[in-house]
């Protein structure tokens, strides 16, 4: 019987549990960590280290030279997976560069094809022991390869712009896209340490503080393709202001860990911001990441494409006429509360731009409206003050678009924001223009949250959503 050696007795075991998962493979999958690192183990058994050298030799310089050895010229693809590996810049370390070429190789069911190439390259297979390693023992290497291929079929689809922490870890941390759009600025006070761009503080009042979907603690990986990796103090700044007004991708990766727990290859890096920052939070109440696990308990809000959206009654509308500044608020609550109309539960998504609300029973959206379509916006001063209302241009004439509607109410108003915060709202100074529509009105939209915290934080965000739109439109 031939002899068995332990790593590829794990490594089947492994693979057995992929295969036994049926269907997709991604970085959720719990035995993928696991058949990464013995697949790393085994391609570093028996690699020898040159007498000469000052580079560290490891698995990734087998296939990276394996290229520059081709003898066949069928290595096309092969090439296609090291070059990508080779220009990733979020790679810092041939750790990091082999990891990521696994990873990739999975993918694209190419780890066959480089096994088989390497054992048909004499000059890179002699870098292997012949005494240790698995892959020039005839007995052990053909298990191997028939493990390879049974990978190879199996579906993987795994998050490959998810690789700045492989140099350190093939323990992942939970990666997200955060959308902005053009705004006056982001509002993120970062911290360079150890090549990562840390986020220590949310500016109030800014898109990210409004957005609430990234949180004190949580890494810039990239912006709009640029990667922050490695990058020095304030190169995040420079990439910021050459992209002010354009819309923003960012990558954010999330201190906090899928189990709840810290990310373990920061815990030092996030001692080290603690001792500097005393009042780092590391867990704000209003994150995002804490809404997505209290949802369950928080009927009042749900998450939305990784927005949060409110659960609210609206209690109907009432025309104001030509009226549409703060005073008429209170009076048009009073006129909707007086008509007793039934009351229904809605889904209000306040986006970047402009906010919906949909019937929650039905899923029908009862109306649209643009930030700078609202003239006001505030609380009914009764003793729950669970309720709110604003007012938005109206009229007998067609609907206008976003494109037409925003002009035409410009002209006609001019935005600010009321500094007695105990009022909660926002008005317009009206001025008479010949080029405003006559016909057109303005409507109360009323409508009751589940608690004086949250109306108080709709009102705000509905508020800060206008001074954020205001300029770009």
């Amino acid at each position: 019987m031939a002899p068995k050696d332990p790593l590829l007795g794990t490594l089947k075991v492994c693979v057995l549990n992929l295969q036994s998962d049926g269907g997709m493979v991604t970085d959720a999958n719990p035995h993928l960590a696991c058949c990464c690192e013995l697949l790393e183990l085994v391609l570093r058994k028996g690699l020898q280290q040159p007498v000469i050298s000052l580079v560290h030799r490891d698995y990734w310089h087998c296939f990276e030279q394996l290229t520059h050895q081709d003898t066949c010229g069928r290595l096309s693809a092969l090439s296609l997976v090291v070059e990508q590996t080779r220009v990733c810049r979020k790679l810092l370390s041939a750790q990091g560069r082999g990891r990521y070429l696994l990873r990739l190789a999975l993918t694209r069911r190419t780890l066959p094809q480089f096994i088989a190439h390497l054992l048909h390259t004499p000059r890179i297979l002699e870098w292997y022991s012949p005494a240790v390693s698995i892959l020039r023992n005839e007995e052990y290497v053909e298990p191997f390869v028939s493990l390879l291929l049974v990978l190879s079929q199996i579906e993987f689809h795994l998050d490959m712009q998810n690789c700045s922490f492989l140099d350190d870890s093939w323990l992942l941390p939970v990666c997200e896209r955060y959308e902005v759009v053009p705004c006056r600025e982001v509002g993120l006070v970062l911290r360079y340490l150890s090549g990562r761009v840390f986020v220590l503080n949310l500016i109030p009042g800014s898109q990210a503080h409004v957005d609430k979907f990234i949180c004190p603690g949580d890494i810039i990986d990239e912006i709009n393709g640029t990667s922050l990796r490695n990058s020095k103090s304030g190169q995040a700044g420079l990439v910021l202001s050459r992209l002010k007004g354009y819309p923003l991708s960012i990558i954010v990766l999330r201190w906090k860990a899928k189990d709840g727990t810290v990310y373990r290859p920061l815990v030092k890096l996030l001692q080290i911001l603690r001792t500097e920052n005393p009042t780092l939070q590391l867990c704000p109440a209003s994150s995002q990441q804490s809404a997505a696990k209290d949802k369950s308990s928080s009927p009042s809000q749900c998450l939305k494409e990784g927005r949060i959206v409110y659960i609210v009654q609206f209690l109907g509308k009432a025309n104001t006429g030509m009226f549409g500044d703060k005073e008429v608020l209170q009076d048009a609550i009073r006129i909707v509360l007086q008509k007793k109309q039934l009351m229904k539960e809605v889904i209000l998504d306040m986006k970047e731009t402009h906010l919906t609300c949909t019937e929650r029973s039905s899923n029908l959206e009862l109306f649209e409206h643009h930030y700078p379509e609202i003239s006001c916006v505030g609380r009914y001063s009764q003793p729950d003050y669970t309720i709110f209302a604003f007012c938005v241009a109206s009229g007998h004439s067609p609907p206008l678009t976003c494109d037409d509607a925003i002009p035409k109410l410009l002209q006609a108003s001019c935005y600010w924001l009321e500094p007695a915060s105990s009022k909660h709202m926002i008005g317009p100074f009206h001025r008479d223009s010949p080029e405003t529509p006559q016909s057109t009105g303005f409507c109360c939209v009323v409508l009751k949250a589940s608690s004086i915290k949250e109306c108080e934080e709709i009102v705000c965000r509905i508020a800060t959503g206008f001074k954020h739109t205001e300029w770009f439109v």
